[in-house]
């Protein structure tokens, strides 16, 4: 067997396999032999099948089978020899119309695009400044948090009047396309949450009603999609998508929420007794957890912008033609080059980033063990125990609960995955220049909401 390479250009390249008889003839007849003793076919006794009827009737697919294997194994021989640094998988070429005859084996021969990565040169030598956003935790922050706290423990009190963030409850009533009420058509009582409605104009007409007041209304208006407004009507997802008429709301109570005071007992409630004590040490955790938090976003925000800046200057080159025709054979799921092209510029710069991330961790020699993305995980399950106001399991039940997560193996690679994320931008933070700028947090959100 013979494996040539010719370089079409520096991203692409065709490797021509060249298998002579003798390569795969005798796997062949074995594969015949092993599979005569297995059929069973009228007219014989079980493992006495003649060859030339097992020939006859498989041969071609167990051939086919041979040849397969042999160039898998092949293909992986060559490309790791030879240390090529592919893109998606080998991709027979299209145009290579040899006809095989299966049914009598000879000399063959098989061709495949395979697309390389680009050769780049990787410089972290601090010259370049990247912007690092960081989120100025001020009182506002920590008063809103607060607020925040007081209206998840308080409790709804009965109101006259709606306000912009009070709960209405209500009874929905069917109506034609004249908005009378239907005949045995659907009654259902539920509930409406004005502050989070989209609607600006169905907050303000929400705004201000009374216990016993009627309102006629396009239910859309007031629901997120079919599954919601089925939920507030009583009927199906299917029933909401095509229901086409207004409803009538009529308001039987109106709930306000109102505020915990602030004192030990709320702070109790939000961490647990004894555990933080006094306003002034709430206010400092508070602002502690935000800065945690704010850290994060500030992180992935750094990342987004060290990419961006990096690709900017690197201009990598993908052998674009040949990752098209990969993602459209590869896909799961039916798809047209049309819809390649529409998401295409996307998984480029996705890519582009990933052999950028892979040139990091391979040149400083970053690694990830299952020791740490054990502790990992188990900071990740106490963080949501915490987040829950649950107590923390003790060590042995979190780790146990930790393995237990990581033998999915999905949930495993996301993880291992996360860890290196969190591994290669603190390698950068402490690498590169970084230019810090403290932001108020709308305007960091604003920041993180460009591109």
């Amino acid at each position: 067997m013979n494996v040539l390479e010719n370089k079409i250009d520096a991203l692409n390249a065709v490797l021509t396999i060249k298998i002579a008889k003798e390569d795969y003839i005798e796997n062949y007849e074995g594969s015949i032999k092993k599979y005569r003793k297995q059929i069973q076919m009228p007219g014989f006794r079980p493992g006495q099948v003649p060859s030339a009827v097992v020939k006859k009737k498989y041969g071609p697919s167990i051939l086919a089978e041979e040849i397969d294997k042999l160039l898998n194994q092949a293909l992986q021989d060559h490309i790791k020899a030879n240390e090529l640094n592919i893109l998606g998988n080998p991709l027979p070429k299209a145009d290579d119309s040899q006809d095989i005859d299966w049914k009598n084996p000879s000399d063959m021969e098989f061709s495949f695009e395979i697309g390389l990565a680009p050769e780049f040169d990787l410089k972290l030598d601090g010259k370049t400044k990247y912007p690092f956003n960081k989120v100025k935790v001020d009182d506002e922050l920590v008063d809103k948090q607060i607020e925040d706290f007081a209206r998840r423990y308080g409790k709804l009190v009965p109101a006259d009047k709606s306000e912009a963030k009070d709960m209405i409850w209500a009874t929905f009533t069917e109506l034609d396309e004249n908005d009378k009420a239907v005949e045995g058509g659907f009654e259902h009582n539920s509930t409406v949450a004005i502050e989070f409605l989209e609607d600006a104009k169905m907050k303000k007409k929400l705004t201000g009603v009374k216990t016993g007041d009627v309102i006629i209304l396009d239910p859309k208006s007031i629901s997120r999609g079919a599954a919601d407004m089925g939920a507030m009507l009583g009927i199906s997802k299917e029933q909401a998508t095509a229901y086409k008429n207004n409803v009538e709301l009529k308001v039987t109570e109106i709930k306000r929420m109102e505020p915990a005071e602030l004192n030990q007992e709320l702070i109790d409630k939000v961490y647990g007794e004894g555990n933080v004590e006094g306003v002034d040490a709430m206010r400092e955790k508070i602002a502690n957890e935000l800065s945690q938090m704010f850290a994060q976003d500030s992180d992935r925000l750094f990342k987004r912008d060290f990419a961006d800046i990096t690709l900017e200057n690197l201009k990598l080159d993908l052998p674009n033609e040949f990752l098209k025709k990969w993602i459209l054979s590869s896909s799961k799921d039916e798809i047209t080059m049309d819809d390649v092209e529409k998401e295409y510029d996307q998984y480029a710069n996705s890519l582009k980033w990933q052999l950028v991330e892979n040139r990091i961790i391979k040149d400083n020699d970053i690694k990830v063990d299952f020791e740490e993305v054990l502790n990992h995980t188990k900071n990740l399950l106490g963080n949501q125990y915490a987040q829950y106001g649950m107590m923390v399991p003790v060590d042995e039940e979190l780790t146990a609960n930790a393995r237990k997560v990581l033998e999915n193996r999905e949930e495993a690679q996301k993880l291992f995955e996360q860890l290196y994320d969190l591994k290669v931008i603190n390698f950068l933070k402490n690498t590169v220049k970084l230019q810090e700028k403290e932001l108020s947090y709308d305007d960091f959100v604003k920041e993180a909401q460009k591109n």
